[in-house]
């Protein structure tokens, strides 16, 4: 039975990762290079679970009892007593293929090793595992704690156990699973990626603009947020990640990263976590359309 969870990457994904686990119950070690990173998103999280009792959805002995089965380390070492890790870093297949070689030698040989990939291959991250078998995608979308959908990836080498050990967990944090085949950006990213570099497309042709583009989306497909507001949210050097897998495993040329997506990410207009994407985000909360964006 799965209890004990070890969460790899401190940041927005692996943060909601970690608030959803304590909120159903599991034991959550989050873990980060930096104890002030850490620190960090240990009180957001805090304060994201205060929120919650303010608003009636949680009750303040339930927030005291979630907060009691975190804890953080800057070690990765701290894995070796979980039942399940999940790897939520940066998307890039040669640091997570180090982190999961580390991972194979760290923790028990029971322990399930999952990786919250939105596109590469769970193949090829299992390659430096010591038995491949326990390896599986777990795929939350953000934000973690609202999100219902959990995408599990199996590769060819992954268990019918370990896939349906993963299920599990998802169940008790409350996501609805799919399940996918270990293919280029899987089932949703698939649609979704070369639906937003589109929408990038479209704007940097002078089609329309930052809010139009969104609006169109949102009241004319009843799409909850805007394709590039949604970027902006999830980040946009994450997008470029993914369409350039997507073109390089796949050799489709419909793939083809949008140049503006490009020039962003040169830049360093990620979206939210920089201040600045598609649209610039103020310090009192507030957005607007960035202005460099007008073609």
């Amino acid at each position: 039975m799965i209890q004990k969870l070890f969460v790899v990457g401190g940041g927005f994904m692996g943060a909601g990762i970690a608030q959803n686990a304590i909120t159903a119950g599991f034991d959550v070690v989050l873990n980060d290079m930096s104890m002030e990173a850490l620190e960090k998103s240990k009180a957001g999280i805090e304060k994201m679970l205060a929120k919650s009792v303010e608003k009636g959805k949680l009750e303040a002995a339930e927030k005291d009892a979630a907060m009691a089965r975190l804890r953080i380390s800057d070690q990765l070492a701290d894995a070796k007593d979980a039942d399940l890790v999940i790897e939520a870093i940066i998307e890039n297949a040669d640091i997570k293929k180090a982190i999961f070689s580390k991972l194979s030698e760290i923790c028990r040989a029971d322990a399930i090793l999952a990786s919250n990939t939105s596109s590469i291959s769970i193949a090829e991250i299992a390659s430096v595992v010591r038995d491949p078998g326990r390896v599986v995608g777990m795929h939350f979308f953000s934000p973690v704690p609202l999100m219902k959908l959990l995408e599990l990836v199996k590769a060819i080498c992954t268990s019918d156990e370990t896939v349906e050990a993963a299920r599990a967990v998802g169940l008790k944090m409350g996501k609805v699973c799919i399940v996918a085949k270990d293919s280029p950006a899987f089932i949703v990213n698939r649609m979704l990626d070369p639906m937003i570099n589109e929408a990038i497309g479209i704007l940097e042709a002078g089609i329309g603009s930052v809010e139009d583009i969104d609006n169109g989306m949102k009241f004319g497909l009843n799409h909850p947020m805007g394709p590039l507001e949604l970027i902006d949210m999830a980040g946009i050097d994450v997008e470029l990640a993914v369409m350039e897998v997507l073109l390089r495993e796949t050799g489709d040329p419909k793939y083809r990263p949008a140049g503006l997506l490009r020039d962003m990410v040169r830049l360093g207009w990620l979206g939210r976590k920089t201040g600045k994407g598609f649209y610039v985000y103020n310090a009192d909360g507030t957005r607007v359309p960035n202005p460099d964006l007008t073609f």
